[in-house]
């Protein structure tokens, strides 16, 4: 089947261009959407060279507004019958994406969540509170919809394109992560999680979501809930 890669960019010219090599490497049939969200390190100019020598890949330019608004732009260029997300900032390794998909090629999912909580990967040991944090919003997740995902901000998640598709989207910043998982359980979609490695940076390397986003997403789930 042939995939579609979601690749959100903001100030990430250190690490882009690794993505797009990783994301070659895995050898598949594949369509790279690289949004690039107003940045002001050359991150754009990077994919271009990158795309002139190796592969062509979709580069769409907006002004800075955020992931949420970055994800929706891209999908009506989707040609792949799936879509992963997948950040710029190798935080999340494309070695997982065969098992990351595997469960919607079998047949068996609408959306697949990579979880970095359910262990057996690789994962960096730091930033306790966003531990914390990101087990209170699954739990909360669960609790308000009858679920038992493990990780709901995680940002790796694949997607049937067509179930993607459907889905009432309309948050621009992190808050696009709970609304796509709110969303997929009022679909009634059928979710899978699958273990992933995860390469955490601490925010002097970059890192960009903090304590806000997280009371944020407890916003954006129970509206998401209350949706009609």
């Amino acid at each position: 089947m042939r995939i579609s890669f979601v690749v959100p960019a903001y100030n990430e010219v250190a690490t882009v261009c690794q993505v797009l090599d990783r994301l070659t490497d895995l050898g598949l049939d594949a369509q790279v959407v690289v949004i690039d969200d107003g940045s002001t390190d050359g991150t754009a100019e990077a994919v271009e060279r990158w795309s002139d020598t190796n592969r062509p890949v979709v580069l769409l330019r907006q002004p800075h507004q955020g992931k949420g608004a970055a994800v929706r732009s891209a999908i009506p260029h989707l040609d792949g019958e799936i879509t992963v997300i997948q950040d710029a900032d190798m935080e999340y390794d494309p070695a997982d994406v065969p098992e990351l998909v595997a469960p919607i090629e079998r047949g068996l999912a609408d959306v697949v969540f990579g979880s970095r909580l359910s262990g057996g990967r690789p994962q960096r040991s730091h930033l306790f509170w966003h531990l914390v944090g990101n087990r209170t919003l699954s739990f909360v997740t669960n609790v308000l919809y009858n679920t038992t995902i493990s990780d709901m901000e995680t940002g790796y998640k694949a997607f049937r394109t067509d179930a993607l598709r459907s889905l009432r989207l309309t948050r621009d910043d992190f808050g696009i992560e709970p609304e796509l998982t709110g969303e997929s359980c009022n679909r009634g979609l059928r979710i899978y999680q699958v273990p992933i490695a995860y390469y955490g940076r601490g925010y002097a390397e970059g890192k960009k979501i903090n304590w806000r986003d997280g009371l944020k997403a407890l916003g954006v789930l129970v509206a998401v809930r209350l949706r009609r």
